[in-house]
Parts: structure tokens; sequence; C-alpha cells
């Protein structure tokens, strides 16, 4: 009787129910991350793990490869953020408006490719940037009487076939994120601002953009994250972690080179703890600039 009463206490209640996710958080990403750190000063071999320092750290800034790595990520980011911020903005806009028509059956089409595993996605995307004339893009180029492209074998078009493949997947899901912001904002916003002579670009100026102001940084935190941690999609889009000249390693590709194909876990926690400070570090930068962290007062 005094462990049920001790259960149903409205103290103890609240603390019951928050207890699988402390759990969890601490399980599955406290834990790892303290390993990752610890690991990150040590070389690990299958006989023995040994502390070394900073070694780890010291050799990755001498490593050409993660420099690499880092530049083919940064690049990647850059972009998404650019397409994938303001095109979905702009889609969800039109789709809040009057001038789209079947909107669930629009809805359902743009967020269906983020449902499609990306192990299927980046075969298919793979086959159609092959540098053979079979593929879809080379026969775009043969209907205009180019010859066939290497697509996946040049930085700029392998680049280019990321961001294809990341426009097709996530234009919806964060197109709906926007629509899900339009809705909180009030239609009286707009009728007052129709009454006062704004036309329609002046009420996406003043009204809609402010407005949308917290749901622009949450996808843009998200973003940021996503792009340093893209992995699988060009994993699958050059059917492995080896793409000619490393124009499509990433951080994370690295990562998984170093420690599962190379058995190296010690340098591959360094370069996940680097991954970990440039993303902490680009988002709370971004945040400041957005005034997240302003105070109230101020």
């Amino acid at each position: 009787m005094k462990i049920k009463k001790f259960l149903y206490s409205q103290k103890v209640a609240p603390y019951i129910f928050v207890l699988p996710f402390i759990l969890s958080f601490l399980i599955f990403w406290v834990y790892p991350l303290c390993s990752s750190v610890t690991m990150s000063f040590q070389t690990i071999t299958p006989l023995e793990t040994k502390f070394n320092g900073i070694a780890n750290y010291q050799k990755l800034l001498k490593d050409t490869v993660f420099l690499t790595a880092i530049k083919n990520s940064a690049t990647y980011m850059f972009w998404t953020l650019v397409l994938l911020i303001p095109f979905p903005m702009l889609f969800a806009v039109l789709m809040d408006s009057n001038l789209v028509k079947a909107k669930g059956v629009w809805k359902a089409i743009l967020y269906m490719p983020a449902l499609t595993s990306v192990v299927i996605s980046g075969t298919l995307f793979r086959l159609m940037f092959t540098e053979y004339s079979t593929g879809q893009m080379n026969k775009i180029l043969a209907f205009f009487g180019m010859d066939p492209y290497k697509w996946l074998k040049v930085g700029w078009s392998g680049m280019l076939a990321l961001l294809v493949v990341a426009c097709w997947r996530w234009t919806g899901v964060n197109m709906l994120y926007f629509l899900s912001g339009l809705k909180s904002i009030d239609t009286s916003l707009y009728e007052a601002a129709e009454i006062d002579g704004a036309n329609g670009w002046q009420k996406f100026r003043y009204v809609t953009l402010p407005l949308l102001k917290p749901t622009t940084i949450y996808v843009l935190t998200i973003s940021i994250y996503a792009g340093l941690a893209m992995f699988l999609e060009s994993y699958m889009l050059w059917a492995g972690n080896n793409s000619p000249h490393n124009i499509g390693l990433t951080i994370v590709g690295y990562l998984y080179k170093r420690g599962i194909e190379k058995n190296d876990m010690g340098y591959a926690c360094a370069v996940g703890m680097v991954l970990l400070v440039i993303a902490l570090v680009i988002n709370v930068v971004q945040l400041i600039l957005n005034g997240t962290f302003k105070n109230e007062e101020d």
C-alpha cells in the first residue's frame, strides 16, 4: 500500500512520467557522448586501448582528406540552406493562399519523397546521374545534341547530384514546417494590412516574415545539423564511401571510414567531436544573430 500511495502521489507522479525520457537521454545520449570524448584521446586497437593525449586532434590538423570532408560538408550545408529555406517557405505561402487547388493532394505529393528509403532513392538517383547514355540526365543532354557527361566523377556535378537528392527529399518536409507556422498567424493582421493599403509583397514582408521567424529559426537550426551530418545520401549515390578524388566524402563519411572500415575508433571519435563543435558553434552564432539569446528586457 505504501508503494502504491507513493506512486500515486501528486509530487512523485510527474517524475515517474518523465523518468523514461531521462533514462533514454542518459543512456543513449549522455553516456555515448562521454564515451566518445574519452575515446577521442585514446588509441584503440583490437588488442589494447591506451591514452595518447591530443595526438588524434594533432593528426586531424594535418589530415588533408579530413579537410576535404569538411569542405564538402560545409559546401553542401550552405547550398541546402540557400535552397531548402526560401523555396519551401514560398511553396508554403502559395499553399496557404487561394491560388492553389487540391491542397491536400499537393501536400501528399511533396511529402512523399521523405517517406522513401534513402537506400532506394540514392540508388535511383545514382542511375539517373550515371555516366552512361542510358541515364536520364545524359538523355536530356542527348536531346540537345550533347555527349554523355560523367556526373558523379566531377566535383561540381557530384555536388549538384547531392543537392538534387536533398531538395527532392526535404522540400516537402520544410514546407509543412512553414505551413504550421503560417497557421498560427492571426488572419486579422492581414485584414488590417489590406485596410492600410498593403499589397501582397508588403503583407509578406511586414506580416508573414516577422511572424514566421520562430519557424524559420527552427528550420535553419535543423538544416545546419542535417547538412553537416549528411552521410547516407552520399554513400548510396556513389555506391560506397570511395567517391573519385573524395568529391562526395563528408565528415560523417570520413568518421565511418576511419571508425568502421579502418577500425580506428579513437581517431573516428576525434572526427566526431570536431563535427559536434562545428555544428554547435555555427548554430549558437546563428541563434545569437537571430536574437534568440537576447533577454526579454533588452
